[in-house]
Formats: C-alpha cells, structure tokens, sequence
C-alpha cells in the first residue's frame, strides 16, 4: 500500500462506487433535516432513516456519500486521549432494497485490496455468531482466509436501534503488528487495544425489529456501510491517530504556530492542542451549516466546543482571539470536498470571532470568580464539592459551559454538586416556558374541546366573511350553552374566515353576528387540539350552540396585516442581497401595526446597511411586483427554490409565497397580490435579540404616515423648548447648546479643583510617618470621584514621599482613593492593595495601580476604625 492522503482517500472510494453504479450524493448539512430526534448528524446513515424506512423514495436505489458527523458525548475525553473526536467523515455505500450481502462484500474487498492495496495477511473480518451465510460468502465467494475470520456476539456485530430495520453487521480490521499491542497472549480481534483496528463497518439491514427481540426478516434488505475516513487514513499513512493524519496535522501546526509550542514536547500541552484541533474542524464545518452560538440546543454545543477550544487556548499562552484565524487552514485543507466553507469563508471567520471576542470579555472575569469560590471550598469526609449555586451563576451570568466549569474544577480534584445545579437549570426552564406559555395563553386550565369534532375549516385565504354555525362556546374554562349580552368568552365555528394566530401572523379581529346579536371577537387562535378559538364579548342579544351566524372579519386590519407580512418577505430578501446569504428567518411577528423581523447575523447592522435595505425594499414595493400564493408538492416548491423556515415541520403538501423574481418563501399566512399594495416601507428600530439574532421593526402603508406625523409634532415641540423658530435649525442649536455646556462643565471642574485643593492645605500637618513614608487621610465631603483624583495626583506630586488616603461621602455609598508618590512606590507601598485592605474593613471593595486606586465602603460607620490601621496596613508594604 502507499502513503495517501485524507482527501484523495475521500476522492478514491466515492469515484469507485459511481463506477458501481452508485449516485454520489454531497454531504448533507449537519442540522437534521425534519428529524427532531437529532440534535446534529451523527452517523453516515442517519440523514437517510426515511429512506431505509421507505418512508420517502431516494433519488436512485445505490448512493454513496461522504457525511460529516458530529458527536460530543465523550467531549470531555477529547484531548485527554488521541483517540476521541468530536468532528469525522463517514465513507459510505447504500443500498435501498437493491444488492445485498454478496455484492457488498465484494466490493468492499476489491475497494480494501486493489485500489487502495492494503496486504491481506493483515485484513481481519468479524461476522454475527449466527451469520452463518455471511461466513460462506467471505471464504467461498470473497476468498477470506477463514482462519482471519471471527464470530462476534450481538453487542458487537448486530446493528439495530429501537424497533425498525436492524440486522447483522460484518466490520473490517487492520492488524497494526505488534508494536501498537498489549502483549497478551490472547491480543486478538475485539482487543481493547490499538492493535487491531475497526474501519468499516457493513450493516446487513435485512429484519424489521419490534424492539422486543422479534424479527420478520424483510422482502427487500438493505445495505448501510460506514467507514471512519479519519480511521482509513491513519492506516494508509501509518500514523498512530487521527491528529497525526495530514489535512488535520496541518490544521494543528498551525496553532502551534500561534502558540509556539511543538507537539509531543509536553504532555499537557499536547492535550490543549489536540483539544483545539478537533474543536475547530467541528465549530467551522457547523457554523458553515448555518448554527450560531446559542444557550440552548445544537448553538449550544457550537458555543461549548468554542468556548472549551479557547480556554485551551489560554493554556497555552494564547490570549488573544486566535481560533479564527485557525478555521481559515480548516477551510483550505477541506476546501475541495466542501466548498460551502470557500463560499462561506467570510461568515465564518466573522461568527467565530466575533464569539471567541464575546468569551474573551468574560472569561477572565468569570475564571477569577471561578478561582475564588474554588479557594473558598472546604472538603467534608475527604470530597471537595462545589455549589450548584456558584456553577450556575457562573453559566448563566458569565456563559460558561457547565462542562467547562467541571474540567476546570476535574483538574482541582473538586466535584460539581449536579443534583443543585439541575435544579436550578430546571428552575430556568420552568419560568421560561411559562413566559412562552404566557404568550397567546387563552386563559384555559385544560382543553375543554377534545370531542368537538369541526376545528373550524379556514375559509380566510379567499373570503373575508362567512355563513357558519356554532359548535361549541366556552365561557371562564367552562363549556357553555349561551352566551349573553356583556359576558366574555370563546366561540368555535365549524367554519371561519379568521385567521388564527400562527406563523408570526397575529390573529383577526371582527364580528359573528345572528338577527339582532353580535359579537366582537377581538383576536383567533388555535387552541391545542387545532379548533379555530373566537376571542371576544357579546355586545348585543345572546348567541347559542347550534346558531347560523354570519362570521365577517376587519378587513382593514387584514389588509394591514398582510402589508405587514409581505413586507417581512421582502425585508428578508433585501436583507440577504446586502448583508450576505447567511441571513435566515429567526421569528417574526406581523400585527396591523408593526412589522417585526428576527433574523441571523452577527453584529449590529450600520446606518449605512439599513439605509440600503429600506431602499431596496421600497423599489420592490414601487415596481408593483405581483405576488402569487399556490399549494404545491412539498417536492416541487424545493425546486422552485423556495426557502424554508428553518426548524419548521411541513406536511407533503406546501403553500409557497412567490414576489416574482425577489422571494420564494413557504409560508401559510395571508399576503397582498401586489407589492405596490403595501404603500411605502419604514424602519424604525434595528436591535439584538440573542446572540447571532437581530431584530428589525418597520411600519407600512398608513403608519408609515403616522410615524413621520408622531417625529414631525416631536420636533416640533423640540423646536419650541429650545426656542427655535425653524425645526431646520436644531442641528446647529443643539451644536451650540453642547459647547456652552462643555464649557461650563470645565469651569465646575476647575472651580471643585480649586476648592479641593484648598481642602487639602495642612493636611500633612498630622501625617503620621511609617518606615520613612509619610501617611496622611482626608475627608472631602461630597465631592465627584473626578476630584479625589485630582487630589490624589496633587498629593502624590508634591509629597513623593507619601501614602495619602481621600473619602468623599455620596448615594448612601463612600467613596475612596488612594494616592502613591513615587518614592512611597518605590519603597513598597501599592495603592491597589492598600485600598482593597481598607475597604475590606468597611464592608466594601477596590483595587487598581501601585500609585492610584478607588474602592467603595458600604458601611460607613466602620471607616474611622479602617483609617485608624491604615499605619499599620502601610507598614505591611513598606519596609
């Protein structure tokens, strides 16, 4: 075999799978795709469950593929070994219900033997214990040596999860030689060892399992392979690990570099390096798939990852951002097998900076009250154990992992208290869903329509009025049969024109009428078994179950409504045309007022952007686009381009929002048919939301009218207080009001100076002296800190020789300086330490430079005690 390298592996073995006939499919992202029992892809297989379970058509019965893969259960273990790995490619061949056994073993022979010439004396294979056919299909068929073939239990060669497609597996090994083994004489294939070592794995799907050990073999098996690129690669270049693999030794010579440390020179060192290395390959291919930093979910393990990645950083010397300029080698050495990262660079390098410089902000903060608490802990029966009280504070105000807090505290051989910090975790979780529940609540304990059949069929989408008929009416929490004039409550239709709150589209508002009753319904939703919920107050007569009423809603409002939404279509599009394709709908809400827009983007966006986006929405408005709403095959409205909100569910069956020519969006809401409908388009506030999530708010149609009425009567009545005859002329009024105040903010400045520095005549007179410095306080009153250190600097620069202490009393708080000359400097004396002495006797805190420190004392009525040791606290430092 000869030395080949990671990404002509990668090249060779899908190039000899299409020559079988197999369609080579590019990896797919690494966020699920509509499969929400995965956080992130984990396995080579894992985007296809819907294919092996038939219940979607792949696109040919043979695929091979390259799938990145994340999996961040043993995280804490990366690094500590040189085995584990939070980032890998899995090489795979599939077969749906096509070949089976013979051929999959065959080729995999012909891929490990003649293409890629590995020697046959050290191949080994293991079959299931009752395998019996794929026993006879290696030796007969293959031509295995049987004595290179082992049978293995179902815990090793019997692939299932759950109840589904399952089967037994047959995986391929590599016999090392003796150097990389134990020495055992019974060392043998299943070693715990690194002498043999598992690289491909093929699973023979050929049950469907009920999960409770039955088995109905199937009419049409499948077959799913998985080999470890990284685990091929090491062997072909006979390396020891995955870090020592080319594309990923380059990726970590480049830290090195940074950090100037050599791999294999110190043990810990090594430890951060590898740590870094594979963190870096796994947050750049991640955020390449559209994750951003977050608190929760798979932002989540992105921020662990990078967080942990730069604390190792800091191990190293590194304190300065430095990952992204890391993730640019893990582009370029990935860059031919996945050019998203080329055409991503930009974004990529921006997101992960702009985290590691928001980490950077806390983390030293947040390690020295880390490293405080651990001081603080005593051990009990010989176990140091942590609060989960201090681990949450430090998760939820500084944002560290909490895996991060239990390394740091691993190396101190101190525990985390788990049970306490859960119960915290859970406490968070609680009050946040009762803030989501509290939103869009409809005040019910339970749902009291769980047997009304008619949910209430929308009819919205193409009429604004409607004949219905009452199914059911609920009143306080109760099912009710009448409603009467005055009383409030919810009426459910079995058919209804009101949209129901939904998709960021609030709710209509209307009436429901019957002969001389009428009822306002003030907003729709859906409660939680889908019924359409009519929200409102009987203003009129009485309306019961069984009524023919006549639903209409205001169509003013939904005319608002739907300028509001269209806008967000068109927003979202002029957003990606200036602030780049990465930008993804993150939440919206539109009402008759307002149109809110959360998106993903990784800092505040400029005047200058928002000008250009405002301008090219409203050019979108003006051209008078047309807008078209169709129900299409899911399938279809992809290729279409249509872009969908992402973690949403769809059914087979989509509506697609199509402005033509500008955005192609799924969407369920109600919109305009032609943009120039919409009037004109303001935005009036841009803002964070999260971190990676901004929030813009505009107006549309008539409040953009009403807007600029509400910042003309503002300047206006500006105009008036500043006694300006022509609003036009504010600018240069207020340029002018500035400088006058400016001024006389100097002249207050220079006249407090000057009386505190009169304060400060004869206050050597009583110094006391301490090993040759002289020690002198004074109390100022009320002063600004400005002046304290006015009268520090004069202190120090006219008494060299001194360690002079200033309080000024203010906002149930005292104020404290402390001033150094340089000669007191010299000798000892350090302001810094002194002030967080003093103010520790007073119930405060400070700190700051060896000739000039602040602090604060909370408890004044102990500062004349604090001052009576200031001589002996001096003494301490200068000697």
């Amino acid at each position: 075999m000869e030395w080949t390298g990671l990404n002509e592996l990668r090249e060779k073995f899908l190039s000899f799978y299409e020559s079988k006939e197999h369609l080579r499919l590019p990896s797919f992202p690494l966020v699920p795709h509509n499969d929400a029992s995965l956080l992130l892809i984990n396995s080579g297989m894992a985007p296809m469950k819907k294919w092996f379970l038939g219940l979607e058509t792949p696109p040919r019965k043979r695929v091979t593929t390259c799938q990145k893969c994340i999996r961040t259960p043993d995280i804490e273990n990366v690094g500590k070994t040189a085995r584990h790995g939070t980032y890998f490619e899995m090489l795979g061949n599939f077969s749906f219900g096509d070949y089976f056994k013979h051929e999959a073993t065959a080729w995999a022979w012909e891929f490990i033997t003649k293409v890629l010439e590995l020697p046959v004396d050290r191949l080994w294979v293991s079959v299931y214990e009752d395998d019996d056919e794929a026993v006879e299909i290696w030796t007969k068929e293959v031509g295995v040596d049987p004595t290179h073939i082992v049978r293995m239990g179902k815990e090793d060669n019997f692939w299932e999860i759950g109840s589904g497609p399952c089967g037994p597996c047959s995986e391929i090994y590599f016999d090392r030689g003796e150097k990389y083994g134990c020495g055992s004489p019974t060392c043998g294939v299943g070693c715990d060892c690194d002498r043999y070592i598992e690289f491909w794995n093929l699973v023979f799907s050929q049950f469907n399992g009920d999960g409770e050990g039955n088995y109905e073999r199937m009419a049409h098996p499948n077959i799913d392979t998985g080999m470890g690129l990284e685990r091929l690669a090491c062997i072909m270049q006979d390396v020891d690990n995955l870090f020592e693999v080319d594309t990923v030794q380059n990726i970590m010579r480049h830290i090195s570099k940074i950090a100037g440390v050599a791999y294999h020179d110190d043990v810990k060192k090594d430890v951060s390096l590898r740590v870094i290395t594979d963190h870096i390959r796994s947050t750049t291919f991640m955020v390449g798939d559209g994750i951003l930093p977050q608190n929760e979910g798979r932002g989540y393990v992105l921020r662990r990852l990078l967080r942990r990645a730069a604390r190792h950083g800091r191990l190293l010397g590194i304190n300065e951002p430095f990952l992204y300029k890391v993730c640019e080698t893990v582009i370029q050495e990935n860059a031919a097998a996945y050019p998203n990262l080329v055409e991503n660079k930009d974004y990529i390098i921006k997101v992960i900076k702009v985290e590691e410089e928001r980490f950077a902000r806390t983390i030293d903060q947040g390690l020295g009250l880390l490293n405080a608490m651990i001081e603080k802990i005593e051990g009990q029966d010989g176990q140091k154990v942590m609060s989960g009280a201090d681990a949450f504070k430090l998760y939820d105000t500084f944002g560290f992992p909490v895996d991060l807090i239990r390394e740091i505290l691993e190396e101190h051989k101190i525990v985390l208290d788990e049970q306490e910090f859960t119960n915290y975790m859970n406490e968070q979780k609680r009050r946040a869903r009762e803030a989501r529940a509290a939103m869009g609540d409809l005040g019910w304990k339970e749902d009291v329509l769980s047997d009304i059949k008619e949910k209430g069929r929308f009819v919205g989408y193409t009429d604004s009025e409607a004949e219905a008929k009452i199914v059911a009416i609920v009143k306080d929490n109760q099912r009710v049969d009448m409603l009467a004039d005055g009383e409030m409550g919810e009426v459910v239709l079995d058919r209804t024109p009101f949209y129901a709150e939904s998709g960021g589209q609030a709710g209509d508002a209307g009436t429901i009428t019957a002969g001389g009753s009428a009822f306002a319904v003030y907003d729709c939703k859906k409660s939680q078994t889908g019924h359409f919920v009519h929200v409102g107050e009987l203003t009129v007569g009485t309306l019961s179950v069984g009524d023919i009423v006549t639903a209409a809603i205001n169509t003013d409002r939904r005319r608002d409504i739907m300028r509001n939404h269209t806008s967000c279509h068109l927003l979202q599009a002029a957003l990606r045309t200036v602030l780049g394709e990465h930008v993804h709908q993150a939440g919206a809400f539109y009402d008759d007022s307002i149109c809110r827009f959360d998106f993903s983007h990784f800092s505040a966006v400029t005047a200058e952007e928002l000008e250009k986006v405002e301008e090219l929405v409203n050019r979108m408005i003006l051209s008078a686009i047309d807008v078209s709403v169709h129900e299409m095959p899911i399938e279809e409205a992809k290729k279409l381009g249509a872009m969908a909100l992402f973690g949403e569910k769809y059914g087979d069956t989509v509506r697609v929002c199509n402005v033509e020519g500008e955005s192609i969006e799924f969407c369920g809401g109600t919109h305009l048919d032609n943009t120039a409908k919409v009037g004109l388009f303001k935005i009036v506030k841009e803002s964070s939301v999260a971190a990676g999530v901004r929030r813009i708010e505009a107006v549309t149609g008539k409040n953009v009218l009403r807007y600029l009425r509400e910042q003309e009567a503002l300047m206006n009545e500006t105009a008036v207080a500043l006694k300006v005859g022509n609003p036009l002329e504010l600018p240069a009024k207020a340029a002018s009001m500035t400088g006058e105040l400016k001024e006389l903010q100097h002249a207050l400045e220079a006249a407090e100076n000057k009386l505190a520095e009169s304060r400060m005549s004869g206050m050597f007179e009583n110094a006391r002296e301490v090993n040759g410095v002289k020690v002198a306080s004074l109390a100022v009153g009320g002063v600004k800190p400005e002046a304290l250190r006015f009268m520090g600097d004069r202190a120090k620069d006219s008494h060299p020789d001194s360690v002079c202490v200033f309080t000024a009393a203010g906002d149930g708080k005292t104020s404290i300086l402390v001033s150094c000359g340089k000669e007191a400097v010299a000798k000892g004396a350090h302001a810094g330490k002194i002030v967080k002495e003093l103010t520790a006797l007073c119930g405060g805190s400070g700190g700051g430079r060896p000739d000039n420190a602040m602090g604060g004392c909370t408890e004044p009525a102990k500062l004349g005690g604090a001052l009576a040791k200031l001589p002996e606290i001096v003494a301490n430092y200068v000697k």
